[in-house]
């Protein structure tokens, strides 16, 4: 880690094409000795308007917002805050800060923007459209809001209502509503008619609600926008209730999603300790292609006693297999509790050839089949137990943000707003390190989805709680089937 000492010896950013990059200055080659030697920093720019040939109204934001605190262009939040020091000479990646610029791209008072909501539900959805409606429409004060209704789709199909006029009024109480006013749906992408309808109502901004896969398609109507020669900022506010999008700390609404989680684990257990002998509750919770929901929801429930993810591949039989370890839980509490990601199991199940609207591989129904295994596991050994399955994937996704997530939807929403108005295009906003940062979409869809390690601190947690096997155990390690003490 850098000390405050060290901090301070980092020279201006020097300009070059491929971003901003810090220099360690020359009256700090003394502490190079009991320091660790770091090379650089490097920024990833954000595409700017009027480096794509569009002139800037040269608005300014204290006349028009009346902010007196403002983020600089040097700026930036380092993506690496953990270092060895047994390493060599690294380039760390950082990444622009977001927040109000002095000065304005756009004039407020003419723009019109767009909001768009796409893909699956998350908890939080409308806290962020109503956080933007009330920065752009309340704090810039733009000239129209348009909500558009359905997705992608809602730009194009002519089955559809029209789009909706957003103001503070329609959105007042959003934020309380689970869910998004505004509709979604999947697939849909059609870039020539998107384009088109924003360049007809005479759009200045987008802002896309959505996935890695919507991200794709938001930078996809940037790159469009420019090739037709339009001055439209695009913006996206990442969202995915299975926090596989790269980058950044989390997405929003994730943690809300792993407090209702535990209340289905909470009533698995009740199942599993009144249904006697060898109650087993079941819980299947969302996770495609990464398990964090499934194993956050383990360690913040502390009741679990078997975790399964899409990383770590599951192991029916064997003394180190799943089935020997629920033996193991009930002969030493007479019940179990097991939660298991979407995803899991696909190396017992064979990956679908189907997909849906989105693009999305369809996924085999391995809750169904888990409890299938355990019954007849049960059965073919002449012993008695009760299994119950639990599936509250709609309502885990369905409801609210809950405070944390409230407060961190706003700061998403003012980030995006600040970064159109400044005339930023082709980003995203998220947490690094607990800073509001902008990141180019590219970037983020390149490390999207991200899954869980599979070494990592988190899955060393979960095995913890739950005593579990671990079949990826390396060969010099000797995983234990026995479970932990009594809960």
């Amino acid at each position: 880690m850098l000390g405050l000492k060290a901090l301070r010896c980092w020279s201006k950013p020097l300009v070059v094409s491929s971003g901003l990059y810090y220099r360690w200055t020359s009256e700090c080659e003394e502490m190079r000795e009991t320091s660790h030697n770091i090379a650089g920093v490097s920024v990833l720019p954000i595409r700017h308007l009027s480096e794509l040939g569009f002139e800037s109204q040269k608005v300014s934001n204290t006349v028009s917002f009346g902010y007196v605190k403002y983020i600089s262009e040097d700026e930036c939040v380092l993506g690496d805050i953990v270092l060895k020091e047994s390493a060599n000479e690294k380039q760390l990646k950082a990444y622009v800060r977001a927040g109000p610029r002095a000065e304005l791209f756009f004039n407020p008072k003419k723009a019109r923007v767009a909001i768009v909501s796409c893909g699956g539900l998350c908890p939080g959805m409308n806290s962020i459209i109503k956080n933007l409606v009330t920065i752009l429409y309340q704090g810039y004060g733009v000239s129209k809001v348009y909500g558009i209704q359905g997705g992608y789709r809602g730009f194009t199909s002519k089955d559809w209502d029209e789009p909706l006029e957003l103001d503070n009024d329609a959105v007042e109480y959003m934020h309380h509503i689970g869910g998004t006013v505004l509709g979604t749906s999947r697939g849909g992408f059609d870039i020539e008619k998107i384009v088109s309808w924003l360049q007809v109502h005479h759009v200045d901004q987008l802002y896309v609600i959505g996935g890695d896969g919507t991200h794709r398609g938001a930078y996809k109507i940037s790159e469009e926008c420019h090739n037709r020669g339009l001055r439209i900022s695009v913006a996206g506010i990442p969202k995915t209730i299975d926090n596989d999008i790269g980058l950044i700390d989390r997405s929003f609404g994730f943690m809300t999603a792993v407090s209702e989680a535990t209340r289905a684990i909470a009533a698995a257990r009740v199942e599993a300790t009144c249904n006697k002998p060898n109650g087993i509750g079941i819980v299947k919770l969302m996770g495609r292609s990464a398990g964090f929901l499934a194993a956050y929801a383990t360690l913040a429930s502390q009741d679990v006693d078997l975790c399964l993810v899409p990383e770590i591949p599951i192991v029916l039989h064997g003394p180190h297999g799943i089935l020997s370890h629920i033996d193991h839980v009930l002969e030493q509490k007479g019940h179990a509790v097991i939660v298991v990601a979407e995803g899991a199991g696909e190396e017992l199940l064979g990956e679908s050839t189907q997909t849906d609207a989105g693009g999305n591989r369809l996924l085999p129904p391995i809750g169904e089949f888990l409890t299938k295994q355990i019954k007849q596991h049960f059965q073919e050994s002449n012993r008695e137990a009760t299994v119950k399955y639990i599936d509250p994937s709609y309502m885990v996704r369905s409801v609210p943000a809950d405070a944390s997530d409230s407060y961190m939807c706003m700061t998403l929403a003012h980030a995006a707003a600040h970064g159109c108005m400044a005339g930023f295009t082709g980003f995203t906003v998220g947490l690094i390190n607990n800073r509001t940062v902008m990141v180019p979409i590219p970037a983020l869809a390149k490390s999207s989805p991200r899954s869980m390690n599979a070494n990592g601190r988190t899955w060393e947690r979960v095995q913890a709680i739950t005593g579990q096997p671990n079949p990826t155990c390396s060969p010099d390690c000797t995983p234990s089937p026995h479970p932990p003490p009594y809960k």
